[in-house]
């Protein structure tokens, strides 16, 4: 159709943001607190949201997603505000999102293309561009289901790309198998470096400490406010994406070294967790991870049950128990005084379980709180143990004797030479006295005398 009076043009910055509601949804989180996150999402790319709804879903069509009906008013819409972008907070088929497009005339947007839009805005570090290309990829490897018209094609060809037959489809999944492939051994080559430079700390014997938290809880602000860094920390989702870490001197005079995290957030999409494996590696193998809660926000408890979540799903795929977490109850200038007194008093009350950590209520924005942070994340990050294997040579009885004496072997075992391998759980600032700097991994040198 073309534009008339009527029908203005189509904008591709002027986006409609839809977010179904579904019986299973309702129990997870009410649909309005939802379309307001994907209202957020879609601003976080530019877009200007002519319009947002929240709407129940009896039934989802396996051809367009939404009923016929509700997409004919879609198109009309579209056409009335002029919105050539459509954000559909849920998860599309790839045959849902191509035939919303055709219906509509509007470009269509899932959840989890959103978010790798923003994402592939975000990224600054060669790291970061790419996982969100990486991401990326995997995303569009799943679109390839005759999602394009060029795809039904026929062309013929050299050997190297399949012989004659082959089908533009096959060629075109077969580009991006071959690019994921390149994409994971670079990335393999900065999760290597990560560990190097992880491992240079911990024989420093500085605890690594890492804060983790939903989306715009302001992660970077307190970063910022502890550590002077500087990273970008504004009031918007994803604002933060590259991984940063300072050092942060502590009321004792020990230092930690702090990192900064990309924010979880509800239905995080499965190729993102995957993509950014080599970052989320630091919160699996922190000493001590400070959750950032927004306390002032409406669905606090709802976002610590996703962050909660996702810490869960990484420990699983590590292998291994999550790290301590202290909760951070951040942004309690925004509350009024009767709600922050309340807040308070249940931040110094609150036990969360055995071994659990006591939250601390701050504001990151004006400093309030956080003399009191620095002292638990003194006493929290000192006390952790780390899990650490010492080869020991048979002269050295007498270490084993002290390594035995400063913390607990879980396993031991000697070689016909004589050579003891151990495995100890130690305290993070024994870790450095009985751990040297590593010279191979295939053959590791002595513990240190």
């Amino acid at each position: 159709m073309k534009p008339t009076a009527e029908t203005p043009a189509l904008d591709l910055n002027r986006a409609i943001v839809l977010r179904p509601v579904t019986s299973n949804d309702e129990s997870i989180r009410h649909g309005e607190a939802r379309l307001l996150e994907a209202v957020g999402l879609a601003q976080a790319l530019g877009l200007d949201v002519a319009s947002a709804d929240a709407g129940v879903l009896r039934q989802i069509s396996p051809r367009s997603y939404f009923g016929a009906g509700r997409v004919e008013r879609l198109k009309d819409q579209a056409e009335t505000l002029g919105a050539g972008v459509v954000v559909v907070d849920a998860a599309l088929s790839p045959v849902q999102q191509r035939n919303l497009e055709q219906d509509t005339g509007a470009k269509v947007i899932d959840r989890t293309g959103l978010i790798l839009e923003i994402f592939g805005l975000r990224a600054r570090t060669k790291e970061g561009r790419l996982q969100v290309e990486l991401a990326r990829q995997h995303y569009e490897r799943s679109r390839l289901v005759r999602t394009w018209t060029h795809l039904e094609r026929q062309r013929g060809g050299l050997g190297k790309t399949g012989g004659p037959g082959e089908t533009q489809i096959e060629l075109d999944r077969r580009i991006i198998a071959d690019r994921i492939v390149r994409l994971k051994r670079e990335l393999e080559d900065v999760r290597r470096t990560r560990r190097l430079q992880r491992r240079a700390r911990a024989r420093a014997g500085l605890p690594a400490v890492v804060l983790v938290g939903y989306t715009n809880a302001g992660k970077s602000t307190l970063f910022n406010r502890l550590t002077q860094a500087g990273v970008l920390a504004k009031d918007m989702l994803f604002a933060t994406l590259d991984p940063t870490a300072r050092q942060v001197k502590l009321p004792s005079g020990r230092a930690v070294i702090m990192s900064d995290t990309v924010g979880f957030i509800s239905d995080l999409p499965h190729e993102l967790v995957e993509a950014f494996r080599a970052t989320l590696e630091a919160v699996s193998e922190a000493d001590l991870l400070l959750h950032v809660r927004d306390i002032a926000h409406a669905e606090s408890e709802q976002q610590r049950g996703d962050v909660l979540k996702v810490l869960a799903q990484l420990a699983a795929d590590a292998g291994e128990k999550s790290p301590p977490v202290l909760e951070v109850w951040n942004k309690i200038d925004q509350l009024d005084d009767a709600t922050r007194s309340a807040r308070l008093r249940r931040a110094e009350a609150l036990e969360a379980g055995a071994g659990a950590l006591h939250p601390v209520a701050v504001s990151a924005a004006t400093g309030e709180g956080i003399d009191v942070l620095l002292a638990r994340i003194d006493a929290a990050a000192f006390s952790a143990t780390r899990t650490v294997t010492l080869h020991l040579a048979p002269d050295q009885g007498k270490l084993r004797a002290r390594i035995a004496a400063a913390g607990r072997i879980l396993e031991e075992t000697s070689d016909d030479e004589g050579r003891i391998t151990l495995k100890a759980e130690l305290l993070v600032e024994d870790v450095a006295r009985f751990a040297p700097p590593e010279s191979t991994p295939e053959a590791p040198p002595r513990a240190a005398e």
